[in-house]
């Protein structure tokens, strides 16, 4: 089966609904929608999607983030990675990876670098960062204020 990828601008944002409500499913498509187009956009939120011959949304999607730090310079932070539960187990989401790391290499980023939760649901996303030779680099910490 054939598949495009391609950028998903602010317009077609609610392609990538359906895929990220499986990352996020506390959002409903038209939240999601709304919260990248009114807060995450607005502070450099970009979103690239795979679609399946014939789909009309995005089976797979990646939102990142161009930043700078001391730590890392200017880096490529993949905030968001998601596939449909049809679509899984092809290599969507590596092929997504793999395009953002040629992304960061264009824009003369430093690093690619993510946030992974932990947990057995977990574990492909786990193998697909490491077999992509991803490492452990860090422990993120947080306090809840909510």
């Amino acid at each position: 089966m054939s598949s495009i990828i391609k950028p998903i601008g602010a317009a077609d944002t609610n392609q990538a609904a359906a895929a990220l409500c499986e990352l996020w499913p506390k959002y409903s498509p038209a939240e999601i929608t709304s919260r990248i187009d009114e807060m995450l956009r607005p502070n450099g939120y970009n979103l690239i999607g795979l679609w399946e011959e014939g789909q009309a949304s995005a089976v797979c999607v990646l939102g990142y983030r161009i930043q700078y730090s001391l730590w890392l310079g200017k880096s490529l932070y993949i905030v968001d990675i998601a596939t449909l539960p049809q679509s899984r187990g092809k290599g969507y989401a590596s092929r997504l990876v793999a395009w953002a790391e040629e992304e960061a290499a264009r824009q003369g980023c430093a690093a690619v670098h993510l946030d992974s939760g932990v947990g057995m649901d977990r574990a492909a996303a786990h193998r697909l960062y490491m077999q992509r030779h991803y490492q452990i680099a860090c422990h993120h910490f947080l306090k809840r204020l909510d």
